[in-house]
């Protein structure tokens, strides 16, 4: 076998291993019988079913706040910790600082929750919404900085120089110039951030109190008495949600990427 099938075979086999438990996932949640495993035809019920459970929905409404807000904000704080390491240079505590920024990404899940955990008991602080909002954003934040970072090392900045020359403060000229030209980053960011937040199981569990259960929690607490087409169904329209919002941070990425070839050229042209 040539090494191009080899390789196409192995990586169609990986991506069957992925996709193909959450296809069978998404079509069982279209199953009119209450058993998972046996397929009693097309229906809807379980959608209806999932719209009626008061706990269902109270523990996604409780995800989609702490996914907006901690995405949000990791987005702001990730964003301008990508500056920092980029535009400053080497400035004292500079080591500390990027290995603060990179540990969370390397570091397992339920160290980062028990640490919180411990934080919030210390500090005295109640466990609920606004724990798992600041865990969230603690470890978000760190994923926005690397993307946000990489844009940011192949940014030309003589952009802004001329901004600059031209009398533009320095703030403006971050508004006006810098952040246009680093959005698809910071959008690519901010979706990568927001499905984070969504996917969060463990931490989320060190963190959350009463009135704070993130539907992860809700599924996790569900499944250990056994699956139910109700499950399928949620799990179903996260999917859906997390693939939109991949579709439009993909678009929205290449058509700000055209724009801004775009616009190099044109200043490219004007300069010349």
């Amino acid at each position: 076998m040539k090494s191009g099938k080899f390789d196409a075979t192995i990586l169609s086999i990986g991506f069957a291993f992925l996709y193909i438990p959450i296809l069978i996932l998404v079509i069982y949640s279209f199953n009119d019988s209450k058993l998972v495993t046996v397929w009693g035809g097309f229906s809807l019920k379980w959608y209806r079913e999932m719209w009626s459970n008061a706990g269902l929905m109270d523990a996604a409404w409780v995800t989609l706040r702490v996914g907006l807000l901690s995405a949000s904000l990791g987005t702001v704080l990730g964003t301008l910790t990508a500056l920092a390491l980029v535009r400053y240079g080497r400035f004292p505590g500079r080591l500390l600082f990027s290995g603060m920024v990179y540990a969370p990404l390397v570091m397992p899940e339920v160290i980062t929750g028990l640490s919180l955990l411990l934080l919030f008991v210390a500090v005295g602080v109640d466990r609920g919404l606004v724990t798992v909002i600041i865990a969230h954003t603690t470890f978000t934040m760190c994923y926005v900085a690397i993307v946000v970072q990489s844009r940011l090392l192949t940014f030309d900045t003589s952009l802004e120089e001329a901004a600059q020359d031209l009398g533009c403060p320095p703030v403006k000229t971050f508004f006006k110039i810098t952040l246009p030209l680093i959005l698809p980053a910071v959008v690519s960011g901010w979706m990568l951030a927001f499905t984070l937040s969504l996917d969060d199981l463990v931490i989320a569990s060190f963190t959350t109190g009463p009135g704070a259960t993130t539907l992860p929690i809700k599924i996790y607490s569900q499944v250990r008495l056994g699956v139910t087409p109700e499950i399928n169904a949620v799990c179903t329209i996260l999917i859906g949600i997390v693939t939109i919002g991949v579709i439009i941070a993909s678009l929205t990425t290449k058509q700000r990427e055209l724009q801004r070839q775009r616009d190099e050229h044109v200043a490219a042209r004007a300069t010349s």
